[in-house]
């Protein structure tokens, strides 16, 4: 099956050896984003619900770039540098998706890029499910 690269000015562009996703058949991948303002390449917000708006705003850029949104979206994997965040970051990330909510996991991990408070990857369904 043919991985196609996804890429779009409207999120940060990949800082390293990596696509900001990767479409394969109907689904699509996305990288980790953080909240990285997509023209300053400049971390934005110091509180991790700032933080949550900005990173869920890149995965909607990249997710239209590939043709997707983020109601398309079956899967989310939220990394955060510290799980007393969960509750406010939890509050945001509840706006951005209408039931049923994508599966998700969460994990706190010792340090994220950039010393960001949040990162969050999804998969996601492409609007035209014949795939490309």
């Amino acid at each position: 099956m043919e991985r196609t690269k996804v890429s779009t000015t409207s999120a940060p562009a990949a800082i390293g050896p990596y696509s900001q996703a990767i479409r394969c058949g109907q689904f699509i991948y996305t990288s980790g984003q953080i909240a990285l303002d997509p023209t300053s390449g400049e971390l934005v917000g110091d509180d991790v619900a700032t933080q949550t708006h900005r990173v869920l705003q890149n995965l909607q850029a990249v997710l239209q770039a590939a043709g997707s949104s983020l109601s398309r979206v079956v899967k989310t994997t939220v990394f955060l540098a510290r799980m007393s965040d969960f509750q406010a970051m939890n509050a945001v990330y509840a706006t951005y998706f209408s039931e049923p909510a994508p599966a998700r996991s969460t994990v706190a991990v010792a340090e994220l890029p950039r010393q960001a408070l949040v990162e969050i990857e999804c998969v996601a369904l492409a609007e035209d499910q014949a795939g490309g």
